[in-house]
């Protein structure tokens, strides 16, 4: 088993006053060229978005995009007519495919809104561009893995090879995890807690990416949230 490890602090960092975001991976002006993606995954933000304040319209082609309110309320408006609010235990997914315009503002007057953006590359060009989301109950991940995403039977589909699922793990609680078969590797995102990887420990908004095994597992050294995309 091979691990790529991401500290928190190490990821790229930007204060525009309305936005606090953090990059995992290289991204608009945060470039590393040994940080551009983990597999088919390319994108990794953490954002904080002030109240009433957000991303204007602007365009999207040929990417899957998975976005995961941790707190907080986000109001979506794309070109295809989607008026969604999302929020916590919500994910949204969208295929930009030929293109769209979308837009996303902070749904509150007073309370931020932090999300996870995922961007992962689309296995085919050019594609009917496409919407959904979905509520997941919280429950049904506590110490099990729960599927968010999948690219032929999960509850929310993309067209790319990818599992995005996620665990709540009480302390002192162990995990196993088993990669599908043709799969790249895992990227595990420590949203909270602090959990243990093969001897290793790390902590909330560590990263650690996983090859070269069929599986794994994470011990929670505290009560913890961790957010799964294997690709």
């Amino acid at each position: 088993m091979k691990t790529i490890i991401h500290k928190a602090e190490t990821r790229g960092h930007a204060n525009h006053g309305w936005l606090k975001t953090h990059h995992t991976f290289s991204f608009a002006n945060y470039y590393n060229p040994e940080r551009m993606h983990f597999g088919n995954l390319r994108v990794l933000n953490d954002d904080i978005v002030a109240p009433e304040k957000g991303f204007g319209k602007h365009p999207h082609d040929n990417m899957e995009i998975i976005t995961i309110p941790l707190s907080g309320s986000l109001m979506h408006e794309d070109s295809m007519g989607h008026e969604q609010v999302i929020q916590s235990n919500e994910v949204q997914v969208m295929t930009a495919g030929t293109g769209i315009f979308h837009s996303e503002f902070n749904a509150s007057e007073k309370e931020e809104v932090n999300l996870i953006q995922l961007w992962i590359l689309t296995g085919e060009k050019n594609l009917k561009p496409a919407y959904d989301q979905k509520l997941f109950d919280a429950e049904q991940a506590a110490n099990k893995w729960q599927v968010l995403v999948h690219n032929s039977n999960g509850p929310l589909k993309i067209n790319q090879h990818a599992t995005i699922s996620r665990v709540f793990l009480d302390k002192g609680k162990e995990i196993d995890y088993q990669l599908r078969e043709n799969s790249f590797g895992s990227y595990l995102f420590i949203v909270e807690g602090k959990v243990e990887i093969e001897d290793k420990t790390y902590s909330r908004r560590d990263g650690v990416g996983i090859t070269d095994t069929e599986n794994f597992s994470i011990k929670a050294n505290e009560k913890s949230f961790i957010i799964n995309i294997e690709v």
